[in-house]
């Protein structure tokens, strides 16, 4: 799983009670919408602080020192190949490797932009990174331009089209980040400044809240467990004593 520290932007959210009923189905209806023209789910949200920018050369260096390869890094890592190589056989590890697979049904995806604007989608564990691409191309402004998408840290290009989300370790979820591949200059420029989605993807933002209000508000408006519920008590069984009789008098007593 790759995640990093950034956080949402918290949404400024109105009070329920301010999102009438048909706000609310507007809201479904172009998340349906959405769904329904690019074969999936998607929700939009902004970021706070700048996107990884390409080719970011850091402030402070390492010394060598930090990168040399010592003899406790190398028992470290011999002990892990044993365990792994000696005491598991190549079926056992097959084994775990499908249980794993079968426990993990989604993965959400999340695709940074450099505008600080997110995509998130969710795919099957199963699809592959091909299956992503296709999606951004239909999200983007400028599909005639050629972009890849990346990881960091450290910055790795995704290349391989053909591994699919599960094995690339983008579970149970991922952030990726989007850059166009142009070279430095006047369009390199332009490229960036203007918008990345589509003016209509970027209408989704802030609808998941919006839809699910109305919801929120029935469930807010429910009436509780006994309110209003008849308060007559239940009748109490009472366990019932022997009656005690007073001591009457011999019938051989005679005054």
């Amino acid at each position: 799983m790759i995640v990093d520290g950034s956080s949402p932007l918290p949404l400024k959210r109105r009070r329920f009670t301010n999102i009438d009923s048909m706000e609310a189905a507007s809201a479904k209806t172009k998340l349906a919408a959405a769904k329904e023209k690019f074969g999936r789910e998607i929700h939009v949200f902004e970021t706070e602080g700048p996107s990884p920018i390409q080719n970011e050369v850091p402030s402070t260096e390492e010394s060598d020192d930090f990168y040399e390869f010592t003899a406790e890094d190398y028992h470290q890592v011999m002990a892990t190949k044993k365990e792994d190589n000696y005491l598991k056989t190549r079926k056992t590890r097959e084994a775990e490797e499908a249980a794993r697979r079968s426990r993990v049904t989604k993965a959400v995806i999340r695709v940074r932009f450099p505008d600080n604007h997110t995509l998130e989608v969710t795919f099957h564990p199963s699809e592959t990174i091909q299956c992503l691409y296709d999606l951004i191309m239909k999200v983007i402004s400028r599909p005639d331009l050629p972009f890849y998408l990346y990881t960091t840290p450290p910055k790795k290009q995704i290349k391989d089209m053909t591994q699919d989300i599960f094995s690339a370790g983008f579970i149970p979820g991922a952030i990726v980040y989007f850059s166009y591949d142009l070279p430095k200059g006047d369009n390199a420029t332009a490229a960036d400044s203007a918008a990345f989605l589509l003016d209509e993807v970027t209408s989704l933002k802030g609808l998941e809240v919006i839809a699910g209000a109305e919801q929120a508000e029935a469930v807010q408006s429910a009436p509780e467990p006994g309110v209003g519920a008849s308060t007559v008590p239940f009748p109490i069984a009472q366990t019932s004593k022997p009656s005690e009789k007073k001591p009457g008098r011999p019938k051989w007593f005679k005054m």
